[in-house]
């Protein structure tokens, strides 16, 4: 028999993503938009993409997060990835401070770009960055309004 895994819908996540890698795994897969199958979960993930700010608001409006706080209070399993992951605790400071569900204690911080002497430190590149190749290609667009 699968085991049975509720994942959270709040309208922005890497919810295909997720769903796909449970199904993988043997999971059967309940999507929940709405409070109701988050109550009668077994097991809950709560997926995210996204800026920190933008995933409470999404649940917020679907209003998912007392539910979600329900859940965590009981001894079932609860997991949460990327975003969803950082939500859970106090607050996050991506773009301004945004409060979070409250079930960790702390906050959710940029990485330092200078380590405590002074010295300049690496930070992982997180994120889009746009390219602009230096010559147009053959089939491009460009390349053929060039003379």
């Amino acid at each position: 028999m699968p085991v049975r895994v509720t994942v959270v819908d709040y309208g922005a996540s890497n919810l295909l993503s997720v769903c796909r890698a449970l199904t993988h795994c043997g999971a059967e897969i309940v999507l929940a938009a709405e409070s109701a199958p988050i109550g009668r979960a077994d097991r809950l993930v709560l997926p995210g993409v996204g800026a920190f700010g933008d995933a409470m608001r999404g649940l917020e409006r679907r209003g998912l997060t007392d539910a979600i706080r329900s859940f965590a209070a009981t001894d079932r399993p609860f997991l949460g990835i990327c975003v969803g992951m950082q939500i859970l605790f106090d607050v996050g400071e991506e773009f301004g401070n945004h409060a979070g569900l409250g079930l960790l204690p702390g906050a959710v911080r940029r990485l330092a770009d200078v380590a405590t002497d002074g010295r300049p430190m690496r930070v992982p590149h997180i994120g889009w960055t746009a390219i602009e190749p230096a010559e147009p290609w053959a089939g491009s667009p460009r390349s053929a309004a060039t003379p």
